[in-house]
């Protein structure tokens, strides 16, 4: 749709689970409210979703299409757009420049942006992800319980997925692809050896796949390993250059620079919230959503409260001016007993 005002309450940027349910509250809530979707969730390549209750195994695009018409039946707008640029308005709002070149004025900002999977560069990893390559046992794991499953050992992750998937299938194998075996810690090939996951060494040379499905894993020495699954470590990089160019303060964790937000969602910059996976990447749909109405619920209060107080200092100085403060002294020469501003 068009942007045809420029100037609303709150402005969501990011139409995933995060965005969409920080804007239903706010939408209930009476405010107006712009939602900023690109449209490149981070489970689009995913056939289902799971964990959330009454929506387990519904297709993500089909959930999205659903929450895009319970918020917009409450008037928020949502536009097809990019945001190219933020910068503060000096009042404590924030002026925001998208890629089709119009520009839109929020006086309080939700990046709900999330993350990209960087994916490594095993040749048929990128084509399978999502399918029968994936990353996430919770996500995906039930789906491929009892398969023979395959394992690429992360270096920063040690055995962690391995021992998870190992939970939904026996028939799982790490493979090193040319990790030196002497890098593995004495404490992790313990851990294999006790759930009897195999471990291959040597270098991958690609996944095989037939009939669009995967097939199994060949190495470079032209030994092949039948598996009809197999797990990655993806880099997960958080969709953070707004936040970064309103200088937005980060945290370290186990997996990367995230940015740093208090129990509301509230960033370091006054006015800023951000919620989902670009605040972490183990947020996932149904927790997203979570983070999103708690989001939704503090921007709204805080709003609430500033309209509130801005009232009230107007009523103040309208009270208390010299014009006032003669005609009260007038009122009160003439007898009157009752005073009465107009507030």
């Amino acid at each position: 749709m068009q942007i045809e005002n420029n100037s609303y309450e709150a402005v969501v940027v990011g139409g995933g689970a995060a965005g969409l349910s920080a804007a239903l509250v706010l939408g209930r809530a009476r405010r107006s409210v712009l939602v900023i979707d690109a449209g490149e969730p981070r489970n689009a390549p995913a056939g289902h979703m799971h964990g959330y209750p009454s929506r387990d195994g519904m297709p993500p695009a089909e959930f999205l299409a659903v929450v895009r018409g319970e918020v917009s039946a409450y008037g928020v707008r949502i536009a097809s757009d990019e945001v190219t640029g933020v910068a503060p308005d000096g009042g404590g709002g924030f002026d925001l420049t998208l890629a089709t070149g119009g520009r839109v004025h929020a006086r309080r900002l939700v990046v709900a942006t999330g993350l990209v999977d960087e994916l490594p560069g095993v040749p048929g990893v990128a084509e399978r992800w999502g399918k029968d390559v994936l990353h996430c046992p919770y996500c995906h794991g039930w789906e491929v319980r009892d398969q023979p499953i395959g394992v690429l050992y992360p270096k920063a992750g040690g055995v962690h997925q391995a021992l998870l998937f190992h939970q939904l299938s026996k028939d799982v194998t790490v493979f090193l692809d040319g990790v030196d075996v002497n890098a593995v810690p004495d404490a992790e090939w313990q851990l294999l050896r006790a759930a009897g996951i195999c471990v291959v060494r040597g270098e991958i040379e690609k996944l095989e796949v037939a009939e669009d499905r995967l097939t199994g894993v060949r190495l470079t020495d032209g030994n092949f390993f039948p598996r009809s699954t197999f797990v990655v470590p993806p880099r997960m990089v958080p969709r953070d250059t707004l936040l970064s160019s309103l200088g937005a303060k980060q945290a370290e964790t186990p997996f990367g620079r995230f940015v740093e937000v208090d129990a509301t969602g509230m960033t370091s910059v006054p006015g800023v919230w951000a919620a989902g996976n670009i605040t972490g990447p183990a947020e996932q749909v149904v927790n997203a959503a979570s983070a999103g109405y708690r989001v939704g619920v503090a921007v709204n209060t805080q709003l609430v409260f500033a309209d509130a107080e801005r009232r009230a200092e107007r009523q103040r100085t309208e009270v208390f001016t010299p014009e006032n403060e003669r005609a009260v002294a007038r009122s009160r020469a003439g007898g009157m007993t009752e005073e009465r501003w107009a507030g």
